[in-house]
Parts: structure tokens; C-alpha cells; sequence
């Protein structure tokens, strides 16, 4: 399943008529769209276990899940 097609915690991204990431996408280039995926993996990766409730690993394996395709 590629990362556009599912979604961690809720489907509050998915019910959008386009998700955010889809437009950070079409608007940084690609080296940064890489960083803000590189930086979500960091910060979910480090929150693991400090929110209540909140699939962190998940949403960092997401955000990683969506890195890999993006670089090929």
C-alpha cells in the first residue's frame, strides 16, 4: 500500500479533498519536501511514548514509508 493510501491516527487528512502533504509536494522542490519528511520522522520518532493516545511510531514509519517513495 503506498503512503497516500493510508493514514496514521484518524482520517482527518484523508477525508480532505487533497491531503497537505500533496500540496507541500507541488509547491517546495523536492530537496525540501524531503526535509519536512526527514523532519516528521525525527519528531514523531522522539515524541514515541509522550502523547498519550498517539501512534507515534506509526505516523514516523508513515512519514518514512512516504520519504522512501519519494526519493525512488
Amino acid at each position: 500500500m503506498k503512503a497516500d493510501e493510508k493514514q496514521v491516527g484518524g482520517t482527518h487528512y484523508k477525508d480532505m479533498p487533497i491531503q497537505p502533504w500533496t500540496v507541500m509536494e507541488a509547491v517546495l522542490t523536492q530537496q525540501e519536501f524531503i526535509g519536512f519528511l526527514k523532519g516528521n520522522v525525527i519528531k514523531y520518532s522522539m515524541r514515541q511514548g509522550r502523547k498519550d493516545g498517539s501512534d507515534d511510531a506509526g505516523k514516523a514509519q508513515h512519514y518514512l514509508d512516504k520519504l522512501k517513495e519519494t526519493q525512488g
